[in-house]
């Protein structure tokens, strides 16, 4: 069992003074108001840890890349970055960028992750690129679920490409036999959670997708990328007659324990759908707004009672407060109103719905609405804690349930993983340095 005090802390919606955090096997056991401070003290303020629902970690090698371009040329060059990748490379960049997570406050990731085999398509042994990334969260102290991803064609009905071959299994049924045997080969960790992806509508077919979903376990969490650019919408509808949301729909995907990524160009019968199945939407509005993605429908999901969560995806910025920031920023710049998802709200999002997209509960959740007061630490949730210090100025003055829109990852003074205080390495920044050295020179 583990003990932290807190000066001050979110708990039932509201900063609260002098609360007592006590842990056990990485959860929350008690929370205690109004306690007697102890030796296990912080001087700052208590929040539950961030969710990052949406990483793609190798992306972190092209912060600041790119001008003048669009989303399909931006692409062009990731694929050229995961074609220099191997399990060494790729647990050193991940063990950094997991790192520089943590220190700005994420406590959990959920990894997106489609580079599995070596570039001419040939598997690695012991699923060494899956379980680099599933060592390299353990080490920074991150807790993972590896949404090991079905990729399986270029487009509807095209094969894959010589540059995205390392990410395919040849049909869904090997995938499955992959995702299987990657499951019992996980490392026995806390930190580590087998989840599932299927790309997107234009790598899985609707019937691929749908045996995909019958060859998983009932609760294990399915994330699929969706509706990000228009040309996907567009070649969905002349493939199949049908929005991406509408085929995820007619393929038994949407459930509680599915979150699709971006939603950026839904209508009005998509939000429906997701709305009436209780999927999640996890939104990355830092990559969305620098690859040119568009502005998503945030008040119309948020009205719909849609749960929304937010992600890195293309690392643009390490920072879960600029998410949320541009997140209610971008829904304002879209309807010509303030406050459009309030602070709650904004907490909620980054915090518990994160949760609940990368480990659903065992059963179906009940459709009950968040509640201003049911934000903060509380006994049964994982025990993940970002601890804000208060002292900078920039917060001077800021009512705390304010933060999520002006605060930042600098103002994350320490983060407790699974029970656990994460001490900090300083040679993070110098280790994300030489592995991306050494891969851009590959690349070039």
């Amino acid at each position: 069992m583990s003990e932290w005090f807190f000066p001050k802390a979110l708990v039932s919606g509201q900063i609260t003074d002098n609360v007592r955090i006590e842990t056990h096997d990485g959860v929350v056991t008690a929370v205690a108001v109004g306690a007697e401070p102890h030796h296990h003290t912080f001087n700052g303020v208590g929040v539950p840890g961030f969710a990052n629902t949406h990483s793609h970690v190798f992306h972190r090698g092209l912060r600041g890349a790119g001008a003048g371009e669009d989303f399909w040329s931006w692409r062009t060059d990731m694929y050229r970055l995961a074609t220099c990748l191997d399990p060494d490379s790729y647990y050193r960049l991940a063990r950094a960028a997991f790192a520089e997570m943590v220190a700005a406050g994420y406590t959990s990731v959920g990894e997106f992750h489609y580079v599995h085999h070596q570039p001419d398509g040939t598997p690695y042994p012991d699923h060494a690129m899956e379980l680099a990334l599933v060592s390299a969260a353990i080490e920074a102290g991150i807790r993972i679920t590896i949404l090991d991803t079905c990729y399986l064609h270029a487009g509807p009905g095209a094969p894959l490409g010589a540059d995205q071959i390392r990410f395919g299994d040849g049909s869904v049924e090997r995938w499955l036999e992959r995702w299987h045997a990657l499951r019992d080969a996980l490392p026995d960790s806390p930190l580590a959670t087998m989840g599932a992806a299927l790309h997107s509508v234009r790598a899985v077919s609707p019937d691929e997708m749908a045996t995909a979903v019958t060859g998983l376990p009932p609760r294990v969490p399915i994330h699929i990328h969706v509706s990000e650019q228009p040309r996907e919408n567009a070649e969905c509808l002349a493939a199949h007659g049908l929005t991406p949301t509408a085929v995820l729909d007619h393929a038994g995907v949407l459930s509680d324990r599915t979150t699709i990524v971006h939603a950026t160009h839904l209508d009005d019968a998509d939000i429906a759908m997701i709305a009436a199945s209780d999927t999640v939407v996890s939104l990355c509005p830092t990559t969305e707004a620098d690859l040119g993605d568009g502005i998503a429908r945030i008040k119309d999901l948020h009205d719909a009672g849609v749960r929304m969560t937010i992600g890195t995806d293309e690392d643009v910025v390490t920072d879960p407060f600029a998410e949320l920031r541009m997140l209610e920023s971008t829904a304002r710049l879209a309807t010509g109103t303030r406050g459009v998802v309030s602070c709650d709200a904004l907490w909620t999002i980054g915090t518990r719905n994160g949760v609940e997209s990368l480990r659903p509960a065992p059963e179906p959740r009940s459709r009950r609405a968040a509640t201003p007061g049911s934000v903060g630490l509380s006994v049964g949730d994982p025990a993940d804690i970002a601890v804000v210090d208060p002292s900078s100025v920039r917060l001077a003055g800021v009512d705390p349930m304010r933060w999520p829109l002006v605060a930042t990852a600098d103002d994350i003074a320490a983060t407790i993983v699974a029970g656990q205080w994460n001490h900090h390495d300083a040679a993070t920044a110098e280790d994300l340095r030489h592995v991306l050295k050494e891969l851009r020179g590959r690349h070039s």
